[in-house]
């Protein structure tokens, strides 16, 4: 069986002998620094009844014969550093408690346990009472099935329902639709790993392969945001996906990697490692892993890609954005000032037509909307003030509600924004002891776009930028603009916070699908052109984007009616295969583009008539052709005011106002009034921006000491 491990995934070691033999031992289930709750999966290329010792005691007991090597589930790790070793050779391995941390910095407080509200495996049952202050709770296994009513049932007892269908999987084995779903909590998350599996059979484990399940994983993620800090949460991302356990996947997701109940990537990301360690000690390694999700899914998905090579080996999004800081915090913050600058500052001197010219979007209603979802930033819950100006994203989780902050009331409680529950990567303002934020729109020319095309009149633009003003500590609205905490934006850009795309990225594959949204008439978040920002990302980062497929406007199911998510699948494991099975000298990422199908290219469908015509021609943001006519991209505010198409600056650099950067005429007076209006300058779009710079993967916020963010 061929094997796809990536350098990054695993670690190796051969140490020199000093008699007695050298033996390559290889942690199979995490990096040997990064090991959790006390136990590890471990091959080791030594001859049958060679001694290995954990910590000098003999461990050997545990491993077994495995094609070439000897593979063995080791437990008993003590907290901190343990050696395993045989012959003349040894590994360090590092091991950190289940319920965390390893690299995501001390642990959120308050935090809401989610254990007893789960309905696990569609029984009714939730994981009982937490069983400490981290929420852990017992492993459990169960058994449902998909009957041929068409939905998945528990699996009773004794003796088998009538109504079990069987699938073939894409590997031809035929075997009864049941499936094992495992759950349990780790990294305080409730984690759930799916896989068919007759209980008739030998129970799988690292050696015994169920015979449904094709050797797969998948990793799934759930969306969202708002609510996403303090909770464990009581869903994961979904592990019963008719279509891929058919298919023959397995399939894991944990209550951490659903964005509305933790919309932090790094702590998301820490969460992927424990968890794909899970799966490892329990099923084995699989062929590879790919990450799957839509909105908040797709920032996970492509930062802990980028950040944490190995841990997936492809990416299938959907409606996606790079980030949650860049793409989606700035925009809609900017489209909350906006907002408030149309109906409250200046109200009635802007027509809705000149309000999209300067916002970018394509729907008038995409302003109050996101204009809504900049309540992430927020911290103050304050029910009597008009819903586009609320904040405190907890406000309907009870157990916090006392808690939470507020400058009046409750000033030292918590703060429910993105920016604190980062703070471990942030840091805390010294001024006022809140979490730095990487926010800034100091020198942005709101409506510059809008301007040049005529769309706005000098007098209109010259009012907007004197009267949108900013932020304070608190988002109130304030004359001034906002500024970025320098520490905050460094750790931004350098940790990919924000996401950099050049890291292990580069030499992953990534197929972007979506549903366009864009012209939804109650507006959308969702937007085209943040797709478009990832690529420019990567393309900036790596000269090229041969691992990048879009495509737009399919059936997304896995279904004969609706095949097209079925299809990217499969193209994704073709590539993947492909990759595997290359045995070329080439570096990965050659490896990668070298081997994408012939058939899998940027495209889009167009379902105007009956049979719907596939058009297959590059997605382009800004061009000709019938998929940008079918689907056109609109801009962001930050857009609108120049910013690059890749929207990855916090904090741009500066330059000194000039009429001829203008399509348009200002009189002397105008120009007077635009550099009162910036004093220092506005945004010189043409440089990279302040505190750019990758500092590199695998970076660690603590309690692990390797590579750790001082």
């Amino acid at each position: 069986m061929t094997r796809l491990t990536l350098a990054a995934a695993s670690a190796f070691l051969l140490l020199a002998s000093c008699g007695g033999g050298d033996y390559e031992i290889e942690i199979v289930s995490s990096r040997a620094h990064l090991v959790s709750g006390g136990d590890a999966l471990v091959r080791v290329y030594a001859p049958e009844g060679a001694t290995i010792t954990l910590n000098g005691v003999d461990v050997s007991d545990s491993f077994r014969s495995d094609a070439d090597s000897l593979l063995g589930l080791i437990d008993g790790l003590q907290l901190g550093s343990n050696t395993l070793a045989v012959g003349a050779s040894q590994v360090e391995l590092t091991n950190y408690p289940a319920s965390g941390p390893m690299i995501s910095g001390p642990h959120e407080e308050p935090f809401v346990c989610g254990v007893a509200e789960a309905n696990v495996a569609l029984t009714g049952e939730s994981l009982g009472e937490p069983l400490d202050e981290d929420c852990s709770a017992p492993t459990r296994v169960d058994y449902v099935y998909l009957s041929t009513d068409g939905e998945f049932h528990p699996l009773p007892e004794g003796q088998r329902p009538s109504d079990v269908t069987e699938t073939t999987t894409m590997d031809g084995t035929t075997v009864p639709f049941i499936v094992r779903v495992e759950t349990r909590t780790i990294n305080r998350a409730i984690y759930e790993s799916a896989l068919l599996h007759d209980p008739e059979d030998a129970t799988p484990d690292p050696w015994t392969r169920s015979p449904g399940w094709n050797g797969k994983l998948i990793y799934t993620h759930g969306g969202g945001c708002q609510a996403g800090w303090h909770v464990q949460g009581n869903r994961t991302g979904g592990v019963l996906r008719e279509g891929l356990l058919q298919d023959g996947y397995a399939v894991t997701s944990s209550s951490l990697n659903v964005y509305g109940q933790n919309c932090n990537d790094l702590l998301a990301s820490e969460t992927h490692m424990m968890v794909k360690e899970r799966f490892v000690e329990s099923y084995g390694e699989p062929i590879y892993t790919v990450a799957t999700g839509g909105s908040g899914g797709s920032y996970q998905s492509h930062q802990t890609a980028d950040n944490y090579p190995g841990v997936f080996d492809g990416i299938i999004v959907r409606s996606s954005f790079p980030d949650v800081i860049s793409a989606t915090s700035a925009t809609v913050s900017d489209t909350r000032l906006l907002h408030y600058f149309f109906e409250e500052t200046a109200p009635g001197t802007f027509t809705r037509e000149q309000q999209k010219a300067v916002a970018g979007f394509r729907e008038w209603a995409s302003i109050p909307s996101l204009s809504r979802s900049a309540e992430r930033i927020d911290p103050v819950f304050d029910g009597s003030v008009e819903v586009e100006e609320q904040g405190g994203g907890i406000k309907d989780i009870e157990a916090l509600r006392d808690g939470r902050y507020d400058p009046k009331t409750n000033p030292s409680g918590f703060r429910p924004t993105v920016y604190e529950h980062a703070v471990n990567a942030y840091g805390r303002d010294p001024e006022t002891g809140f979490a730095g934020r990487p926010l800034d729109n100091v020198g942005i020319q709101y409506g510059l776009a809008a301007l040049n095309n005529g769309a706005i009149t000098t007098t209109q633009f010259l009012n907007l930028n004197e009267g949108i003003g900013g932020y304070d500590a608190d988002a109130n609205h304030v004359r001034t603009r906002h500024i970025a905490n320098e520490h905050a934006a460094r750790m931004a850009r350098g940790t990919g916070r924000i996401l950099y795309g050049g890291g292990g990225l580069e030499s992953t594959p990534v197929i972007d699908y979506r549903t366009y949204t864009d012209d939804r008439e109650r507006g959308d978040i969702h937007m085209i052109v943040h797709q478009f920002s990832t690529r420019a990302r990567l393309l900036e980062a790596n000269g090229h984007t041969d691992n990048h497929v879009m495509t737009i406007g399919g059936r997304w199911g896995y279904t004969e009616a609706e095949p097209d998510l079925r299809s990217l699948f499969h193209q994704m494991d073709a590539w993947l295969t492909g990759i595997a099975s290359d045995d070329s000298v080439w570096d990965l990422g050659e490896k990668v583009a070298a081997n994408k199908p012939a058939d899998l290219v940027d495209g889009c469908w167009d379902n105007r008539s009956e049979p719907r015509q596939w058009i297959e021609q590059p997605i382009t943001f800004a061009g000709s052709g019938v998929c940008q006519e079918l689907y056109p991209a609109y801009q962001t505010p930050r857009h609108v005011a120049g910013a690059p198409l890749a929207n990855n600056v916090v904090k741009c650099e500066l330059k000194a106002t000039a009429a001829s950067d203008y399509e348009v005429e200002f009189s002397d007076a105008e120009m007077d009034r635009l550099k009162k209006t910036f004093p220092d300058g506005v945004c010189d779009w043409t440089r990279p921006g302040k505190y750019a710079g990758y500092l590199g993967t695998w970076r660690s916020f603590g309690p692990s000491p390797v590579n750790l963010v001082e």
